[in-house]
């Protein structure tokens, strides 16, 4: 039987003051997407009442709004990168890796339209490593690509990676701003990245 033991003081063990500071963290970031995605602008006060717990609470794992922020985008990085890896896209053509892989991240942003100026504004490309991430295993799948005649080999793959990227924000700039709707986004920015990689069949 596995018995923590107390310190001299009687202060609750280590690792259950890790266990319940998880849960606090986990309760705040549910209940901070709850309610940022009615209310983007709702308090601090109002996240914490929603997770059940005290604003000072809130404040003691996220010293501002823009910590609470960041780790939400971070989350929901951490997410798309795993649902990008489910998706298995290796075992796919190319080209349809490709789509599917643009696919998951605007379904990132229909999950998380809370996030998207935010994310924008504060985060901006390569500043975390749920980005990164992402953007090597695009890499991956245009020199896949290239390497098996489906793009363009000519250009280097890091300059389309980079490209695609590019094209990706900017549309999430032009959903952010009410120019196009997120569907419209999500089909012209397929379109121009097969057509940027020289898509055998960029239909």
């Amino acid at each position: 039987m596995f018995v923590v033991m107390r310190d001299p003081l009687g202060a609750v063990p280590r690792p259950r003051r890790r266990s319940d500071a998880r849960r606090s963290i986990d309760a705040i970031l549910k209940a901070a997407r709850v309610v940022l995605d009615g209310r983007p602008d709702a308090s601090m006060e109002e996240i914490a009442a929603t997770a059940g717990v005290t604003r000072q609470t809130v404040y003691a794992h996220f010293p501002s709004r823009d910590a609470l922020i960041e780790a939400l985008i971070r989350t929901a990085g951490a997410e798309t990168l795993a649902a990008i890896d489910a998706a298995r896209l290796e075992a796919i053509p190319p080209t349809d890796a490709l789509r599917q892989f643009l696919d998951i991240g605007w379904e990132l942003i229909r999950l998380n339209s809370h996030l998207l100026i935010p994310a924008l504004t504060q985060n901006p490309p390569g500043s975390s490593e749920p980005h990164d991430a992402g953007t090597a295993r695009l890499e991956q799948i245009i020199r896949r690509g290239q390497q098996s005649g489906d793009f363009d080999p000519t250009l280097p793959a890091t300059w389309l990676t980079a490209a695609v990227v590019g094209l990706f924000r900017a549309a999430s700039e032009q959903v952010a701003a009410g120019v196009i709707t997120t569907s419209k986004a999500a089909a012209l920015v397929v379109e121009s990245s097969l057509k940027l990689c020289r898509a055998a069949d960029p239909r």
